[in-house]
C-alpha cells in the first residue's frame, strides 16, 4: 500500500478499501490516485483506523 501505516484498520475498512481502489481503477483513475481516493473515502465515511480507549464511539 501507499503511503502510510494501514494496521490501525480493521479488516472490514481494508476490504471496502479495496473494492472502492478497485471500482476506480475501472473508471481509468490511475493505481495511487484510486487508493488515494479509496482511503479517503474509507476515512470519512468510518472516522479513519482502528481506535483504542475510553472515548472511541460505538457504531
Amino acid at each position: 500500500m501507499g503511503r502510510g501505516d494501514k494496521s490501525a484498520y480493521t479488516d472490514k475498512q481494508k476490504r471496502k478499501a479495496a473494492h472502492i481502489e478497485e471500482s476506480e481503477r475501472e473508471q481509468g483513475r490511475s493505481k495511487e490516485d484510486a487508493e488515494r481516493i479509496a482511503w479517503a473515502t474509507v476515512n470519512k465515511q468510518d472516522g479513519g483506523g482502528r481506535k483504542s480507549g475510553s472515548g472511541r464511539k460505538s457504531s
